[in-house]
């Protein structure tokens, strides 16, 4: 779908990275037809030697010519970036945008010409291949170009399309649960380690905990609650746990900590200047 594709990352970081890494690993493009710009040489130097691909300093220089857009800088910056290159996008390429809280709107508004615009969250496992990523997509946008766009973050992961007035809860629930995750297993293992097991050992068992729990719930399509009472024996060991969760109101405070991020983000989509 993408192999004979020109595409073009604006912005060198991890994302980028991470997007870079996924579509050469399935084979989905080639190096020779991938461009990524960043002003860190050292990022720069970083991604041709890992990725044999094409790096400039330049924004617009890495946008010219290119099939594919991909801007994945922070969106404090987005603004004045968008202006930079839109110059350079007479070709009017397909044009896909990362960052958080960033209408499609506004990046109709700056490219005053772009008609094919995606907006994606995607999450920080993408950079080991196991995230996800929702989509939204432009009013009319063809079926072959809302394929490409599936086709490039399918390569680190699975992905949703969802209404674009969906995506700041988007961003509450997949963009920040990662660190919501974080913290239940480091809060996992210090239990761990209270009770006696040595830290690295606790780590292990509460992340892989975490992870097979996930996988379950991915791959047999059962409501986690189902799951839950399977492992809550009457009288057992896993009910009195349970019911210390619940004492600390673990799942409404879950609830709230998405509900808090998503509001961010909504008011990092009315803010003319974005702070993460």
């Amino acid at each position: 779908m993408l192999t004979g594709t020109r595409i073009a990352f604006i912005g060198g970081g991890n994302m980028a990275e991470a997007l870079l890494a996924g579509l050469l690993r399935k084979g989905v493009a080639v190096a020779e037809h991938l461009t990524a710009s960043d002003p860190d040489v050292h990022r720069r130097e970083l991604l041709a030697e890992r990725f044999g691909v094409a790096v400039h300093a330049d924004n617009r220089t890495a946008a010219q010519g290119a099939e594919l857009v991909v801007f994945c800088v922070e969106p404090q910056v987005l603004d004045s970036v968008l202006d930079e290159v839109a110059s350079s996008l007479q070709s009017r390429p397909l044009v896909m945008s990362v960052a958080a809280g960033y209408p499609i709107s506004r990046l109709q508004a700056h490219l005053k010409t772009a008609t094919r615009l995606v907006r994606a969250m995607p999450n920080t496992p993408s950079t080991i291949g196991e995230g996800v990523t929702a989509m939204s997509m432009m009013p009319g946008l063809s079926s072959e170009d809302q394929d490409r766009a599936r086709c490039l973050f399918e390569s680190v992961g699975k992905v949703v399309v969802v209404e674009e007035r969906l995506m700041d809860a988007v961003t509450g629930l997949s963009g920040s649960g990662p660190a919501y995750v974080f913290a239940m297993i480091e809060a996992l293992a210090d239990g761990g380690v209270l009770m006696g097991l040595p830290r690295i050992t606790a780590q292990v068992l509460a992340a892989q905990t975490l992870a097979g729990a996930a996988r379950m719930v991915l791959e047999q399509g059962t409501h986690p609650a189902v799951l839950k009472d399977r492992v809550a024996s009457p009288g057992g060991t896993t009910i009195a746990g349970l019911s210390r969760l619940e004492q600390g109101r673990l799942r409404a405070t879950l609830m709230s900590a998405v509900t808090a991020a998503a509001q961010r983000s909504q008011e990092l989509g009315k803010e003319e200047s974005h702070h993460l």
